[in-house]
C-alpha cells in the first residue's frame, strides 16, 4: 500500500473530526501464547487502515487544525538490544520518516503529554469499549484536567464513538484496497483448486488444510485470514468447524472455507466438492439447489439494492427447492415468512469483506436495510445442513452439509465476483477431481 494511500485517509478522517476535537487510536497489542512465547503479531485492522504502522504499543492522535503537525504517533523508541533479538522497529525517526507522522513521542511519555493535546477541545472521538486500557487511561487524564478548572483550562465535553466516522471509511474500498484483495481472492482461488486436485479417501482434513497453507505461503501469503475449515462428511454441518482432524471417506462431500490475506486484506471461499471425485445422486440434488441460490443471490448486486434483497433471493430459492424435494411441507409464502427453512439453511447469505473477514460498517441506517454502493464488497455464500441425526428426513440426504461462497464487489454497472477463478459448477468440478 502506497504512503499516499494512508495520507488520505488521514485527511479524510481529519476532515470529519473537525476542528476544535480531537480522536484518539490504538494499536494492537502483542498476545501471550504461553510463558514468554508471543502469538504472531497482527496489526489492529482500525490503526492500520490510518497508519500503516505496523507495531505493538502505539497510539495515534489527530488534531486537525493543530499548527505544529495534526497527526502524532506516540510508539516505542528504537532499541538496539530489542532490534538484535527481535528485528528492526521504526523508533521516533521511522515514526516520522517512515509513516509521515508530524510528530513522534515515546509510548512511555503518553501520560505527561496526552493530557496537554486534550486541553481545550470540544470532543474526544475514540473507540470507545475496544481497549480497557485505553478507556482507563482517557478517564485518569480527564480527571487530571478537570482538577485544573480554576486555572482556566477546560476539559473535553463529550466523548463520541470514532467507529461511526471510521467504518463507513472503511465500508467503501478504493482502487489501493481492491488491488490486494483481488490478489488475496486469487491465491485463495488457486489454494481451492489444489485441494480438489489433492483430497482423496484416506487422507486426513488436516492434510489438505497443509496444501491450503502451503498455496498460500508459496505465493508470498504467510497469513491467513482466519482459521480454515475443512470438513467432511457430517462434519460440514458445523458451520464453523475448525478440528479439521477427520479421516476423509469414499461417498462423502469435503466443505472447504479457507481464504488468505493479503497486507490486512481478506479473502473468503467456500467450496464443497466429493471426496470421491463424482457427487452421488442425492448430493448432486442438493448442490444444485444451493448452486441455483447463489447463482439468484449474486444476481440480485448492483448499486442502490438493498441489503436483505440478495438474501431474500437466496432463501426463496433454497425453501422452493426444499419444498419440492419433501424436506419441507406447506405453502411457499408461509414456510418463508415463519423461516421454516432455518432448521436447514440457519444463517445470512453474506457479510462485508474488508481488513476483516466479518468487515466492518453498519447493514442497516435508521433501522432500514442500507442500499448497495459501489466500493463495497460482500461475500454471498448460501447453504444447506442436513446432520446425520436429523430423524425427520429421509435417510438418502442426511449428514450432508453443503455452502458455496464468493467474494463479490459491487461496481458501477452491477457485480464483479471477485473469486470467479474457483470453478463451482458440478461439471467443473469433477473434472477437476478426475483429471
Amino acid at each position: 500500500m502506497q504512503k499516499s494511500e494512508f495520507k488520505k485517509r488521514r485527511k479524510r478522517l481529519l476532515q470529519q473530526v473537525g476542528g476544535g476535537n480531537i480522536a484518539l487510536l490504538s494499536s494492537a497489542g502483542l498476545q501471550v501464547r504461553n510463558r514468554d512465547v508471543a502469538y504472531p503479531f497482527r496489526q489492529d485492522s482500525d490503526f492500520y487502515y490510518l497508519t500503516g504502522f505496523n507495531e505493538p504499543d502505539a497510539l495515534a492522535v489527530f488534531v486537525p487544525g493543530r499548527e505544529q503537525g495534526e497527526y502524532l504517533l506516540f510508539c516505542r523508541e528504537f532499541d538496539e538490544k530489542k532490534a538484535l533479538w527481535e528485528g528492526a522497529h521504526a523508533g521516533l525517526a521511522g515514526a516520522v520518516h517512515d509513516f509521515q507522522a508530524d510528530e513522534a513521542f515515546p509510548i512511555d511519555d503518553l501520560d505527561d503529554i496526552l493530557p496537554g493535546l486534550l486541553e481545550g477541545r470540544h470532543k474526544v472521538f475514540y473507540p470507545m469499549g475496544k481497549d480497557p486500557e485505553l478507556d482507563h487511561s482517557l478517564q485518569n487524564w480527564l480527571r487530571h484536567i478537570r482538577r485544573q478548572s480554576r486555572s482556566g483550562v477546560a476539559a473535553p465535553g463529550e466523548l463520541v464513538s470514532l467507529d461511526l466516522l471510521l467504518h463507513e471509511m472503511r465500508l467503501l474500498k478504493s482502487p489501493a484496497e481492491l488491488k490486494l484483495m483481488r490478489h488475496a481472492a486469487e491465491v485463495s482461488a488457486g489454494a481451492h483448486i489444489k485441494a480438489m486436485q489433492t483430497a482423496k479417501a484416506g487422507l486426513f482434513e488436516y492434510q489438505v488444510e497443509a496444501e491450503l497453507l502451503y498455496h498460500f505461503a508459496q505465493n508470498g501469503l504467510r497469513a491467513v485470514a482466519y482459521p480454515s475449515i475443512v470438513a467432511g462428511g457430517n462434519n460440514a454441518c458445523t458451520l464453523h468447524y475448525t478440528g479439521n482432524h477427520s479421516k476423509l471417506k469414499d461417498g462423502d462431500l469435503l466443505l472447504i472455507d479457507a481464504g488468505a490475506e493479503c497486507d490486512h486484506y481478506a479473502a473468503d471461499i467456500t467450496r464443497t466438492f466429493p471426496v470421491s471425485g463424482q457427487y452421488s445422486e442425492a448430493q448432486k440434488i442438493l448442490y444444485q439447489l444451493v448452486l441455483e441460490a447463489q447463482l439468484a443471490a449474486i444476481g440480485k448486486i448492483k448499486p442502490g439494492a438493498l441489503w436483505i434483497e440478495f438474501h431474500d433471493a437466496a432463501v426463496a430459492v433454497l425453501t422452493k427447492g426444499l419444498l419440492g424435494l419433501g424436506l419441507l411441507k406447506g405453502r411457499l409464502k408461509t414456510l418463508i415468512k415463519k423461516e421454516k427453512y432455518k432448521p436447514f439453511y440457519p444463517h445470512r447469505t453474506g457479510h462485508w469483506l474488508g481488513m476483516d473477514v466479518h468487515d466492518v460498517g453498519d447493514y442497516k441506517n435508521n433501522d432500514q436495510w442500507r442500499p448497495l454502493q459501489p466500493g463495497m464488497v460482500l461475500t454471498v455464500e448460501p447453504g444447506l445442513y442436513i446432520p446425520a441425526d436429523c430423524k425427520e428426513v429421509d435417510k438418502r440426504w442426511r449428514g450432508i452439509g453443503i455452502r458455496i461462497e464468493d467474494d463479490v464487489l459491487v461496481t458501477k454497472d452491477g457485480h464483479e465476483v471477485l473469486t470467479a477463478g474457483v470453478p463451482k459448477t458440478i461439471a467443473e468440478i469433477e473434472a477437476i477431481m478426475q483429471g
